[in-house]
């Protein structure tokens, strides 16, 4: 039977369930890929195999990670509890054999995988009124409660807008604007929930992380404001087929990013304590990329040539951007969530560990280094279209992948 936690806690097994699926996801995403090089190299994204690894991949894992963290995080940034936990279970199951077999319809028979994508839409469906009737009893909403909302409306237009493109593929309907909702369901799915919610969590995690005191709060609804409109002016390019409104979207898109960063840079500058870790180091270095990656997405556009490298541009905005910041905030959140739920009670009565003992941090820089040359060779293999660069970088990102699973694995048994 399930219990109901009290306070503002969230049942352990609650998160821990999407971050166990999320990592069997992971490896399977990666080893897909790794056996579909050939395609993959030739620009060939189109195809069963690769829509079944990027929906394991978004879907399976970061999606899934994003959902088990922000039951445990919603609570503690909110200061409200959880609408429903036993709602939450069952979220997690109907959402976990949704992907799970949307994944593997669209590997073997993409044209029936309509059933099993309005599946997987009900247990997202169900997670947004999760957080929304959450978020309603928030006491006084703030900057943090508008990223992360508006994060979450972006992944309902982005599950309607994936479920409306299978629906095109199996009857025709809409195939005249199919062009139109796909390009938008990868803009909403990549730029409106996930880098939006990372946006909001960081400004929760990096001043609890670096210990920092004393920042101004005020630009963030700037960098709000300037990047929600540079992905209304993408949008509306991909209804227009406008190159200005392209241009100007990813300008816009560029400065709320490196906005962003600026402001991330002065929290930082305010904080305590004298040296960061290198999980928290490796997801702010995921920030640096991420400003990188929208200056790339920016000048293709004003040059012209972003049809061209769209693909290269979206496998670095998925891999070095959100990856990389999933991947860091982990390594800290994981331990945090199991200490907290097996010791924080005990401390005083017995020996406990310390937080820092939770997770073997020798690990963390040779996962990171893998993360970066896999990452690294795969735009060279992109670039050059070389079948064995492609090999050699995606085999270090399964071991990568391999390497902190195990990683993370290993905290529960401590």
């Amino acid at each position: 039977m399930i219990q109901q936690s009290k306070g503002n806690e969230t049942n352990i097994k609650l998160p821990f369930a999407f971050i166990t699926f999320s990592m069997l996801a992971l490896i399977l995403s990666q080893l897909i890929l790794l056996l579909n090089g050939d395609l993959l190299v030739t620009g060939t994204f189109r195809l069963p195999a690769i829509w079944s690894a990027a929906h394991l991949f978004v879907l399976g894992w970061a999606l899934m990670v994003a959902m088990g963290a922000m039951y445990q995080l919603v609570p503690v940034a909110f200061l409200t509890p959880i609408w429903n936990e036993k709602f939450g279970f069952i979220q997690f199951a109907i959402t976990a054999i949704g992907i799970g077999s949307f994944a593997a319809v669209l590997y073997f028979s993409p044209q029936d995988s309509l059933l099993p994508g309005i599946m997987t839409l009900s247990g997202i469906f169900m997670f947004l009124v999760q957080m929304f009737m959450t978020l309603k009893s928030q006491a006084k909403p703030n900057i943090l409660t508008l990223f992360v909302g508006t994060a979450l409306i972006s992944l309902l237009a982005t599950i309607s807008l994936g479920i409306l493109l299978v629906f095109s593929i199996k009857t025709g309907f809409a195939s005249d604007y199919y062009q139109v909702i796909f390009k938008s369901h990868i803009l909403l799915g990549t730029a409106g929930w996930f880098t939006l919610l990372i946006f909001g969590f960081s400004y929760k995690m990096v001043p609890m992380f670096s210990l920092s005191h004393g920042y101004s709060m005020k630009p963030a609804a700037y960098i709000f404001t300037i990047y929600i409109t540079g992905i209304l002016s993408v949008l509306l390019s991909f209804v227009y087929e406008s190159k200005l409104l392209l241009t100007g979207g990813t300008f816009l898109l560029f400065v709320g990013f490196l906005f962003f960063t600026w402001h991330i840079k002065k929290i930082i500058g305010k904080r305590v304590k004298k040296k960061l870790d290198r999980p928290f180091m490796f997801a702010l270095f995921a920030i640096v990329c991420g400003t990188f990656i929208h200056l790339i997405a920016f000048v293709s556009a004003a040059a012209g040539v972003m049809a061209k490298i769209a693909g290269p541009i979206l496998f670095l905005y998925l891999t070095a951007w959100i990856a990389f910041s999933i991947i860091g905030y982990l390594y800290k959140i994981v331990p945090f969530l199991w200490w907290t739920h097996k010791y924080s009670k005990e401390i005083g009565k017995q020996k406990v560990p310390s937080l820092k003992d939770m997770m073997d941090e020798k690990t963390a820089l040779p996962l990171f280094l893998l993360l970066i040359i896999g990452a690294f060779f795969l735009t060279a293999a992109f670039t050059a279209k070389m079948l064995s660069i492609f090999f050699i970088g995606q085999g270090l990102l399964l071991i990568a992948a391999v390497l902190f699973n195990i990683t993370i694995a290993k905290v529960v048994t401590k």
